[in-house]
């Protein structure tokens, strides 16, 4: 059986090393995990080639299991499935799909690799959250918020012009939301929670300001700890890093994949841990 991460750039990814992790620990011998680079122009194709596997066949050598899809194919593969999960609706993004019955099925587990994300560090119930960015990733932050009973939020963004697609999000999900600019920075982190999906560095303007709130949830994972969550442990407060969002979406994955409840947590985590401190 055959998995694959695809995405653009791709070269960076950890979903290799976390799901052959598991693949070793649960002694799927058969079963393979690769990267490969791809974008939205060559997506199609690239799906139209896959043979997956049918029923509970195992198949040949080019049977396909699953795919975990990172930017920017997440809304780019939604026309090219055949169903999609209620959450992947509800966000507007896949980053899974899952061959079964000879049939392409979409997911989402970025929203699940949050929530749990977030219940591991003992953030479960924030009374109030302010998400700086507003891509793919800040409508899953939107949905792991309402999942956990949160259902206004404030959304940062440098052009509120360009919060469409997320304020959309919101309005499926039925959390109220409020789109202002970083200018509005001083007010909208007065919360429980403040959740950074912008990219590695980004928020660093940001760090002596974001250092009020009790607890921030940064996407990032490398280079960690980026200059917000340095200033938020040091004030005290609780920091979450994007490390535990990828583990905890990849286990998902593989539990979706396989169709096992086995998944080795801890391994993956091991396996993750250890090839970031090697690129250090």
């Amino acid at each position: 059986m055959r998995a694959a991460v695809l995405g653009s750039p791709i070269g960076h990814s950890l979903s290799p090393y976390l799901h052959r992790a598991a693949y070793q620990a649960m002694g799927l011998d058969g079963w393979s995990y690769e990267a490969f680079e791809c974008d939205e122009a060559r997506l199609p194709g690239l799906l139209a080639g896959l043979v997956p596997v049918r029923g509970r066949e195992r198949g040949g050598d080019d049977a396909w299991a699953g795919l975990s899809l990172t930017m920017p194919l997440k809304r780019a593969v939604l026309p090219l499935l055949d169903t999609v999960s209620e959450v992947a609706v509800e966000v507007g993004g896949a980053n899974t799909v899952v061959f079964r019955d000879g049939l392409r099925h979409g997911d989402n587990t970025d929203v699940h690799g949050i929530k749990q994300a977030l219940a591991e560090a003992g953030v479960a119930a924030p009374g109030s959250a302010t998400v700086l960015g507003g891509g793919a990733t800040a409508a899953s932050a939107l949905a792991a918020l309402r999942d956990l009973g949160l259902f206004q939020a404030t959304l940062l963004v440098r052009d509120p012009a360009r919060a469409g697609e997320t304020a959309q999000v919101a309005e499926r999900l039925g959390v109220s939301l409020a789109v202002e600019t970083f200018d509005k920075l001083e007010v909208a982190t007065r919360v429980d929670l403040a959740v950074s999906t912008l990219p590695g560095g980004a928020a660093d303007a940001f760090a002596d300001r974001l250092a009020r709130v009790p607890a921030l949830f940064d996407v990032v994972y490398s280079p960690w700890p980026t200059r917000a969550a340095t200033a938020v442990k040091e004030a005290g407060g609780t920091v979450v890093g994007g490390f535990a969002m990828l583990l905890h979406q990849a286990v998902r994955q593989v539990e979706l994949m396989t169709g096992r409840t086995d998944v080795p947590v801890e391994a993956m985590r091991a396996a993750g841990e250890a090839e970031l401190l090697r690129r250090s």
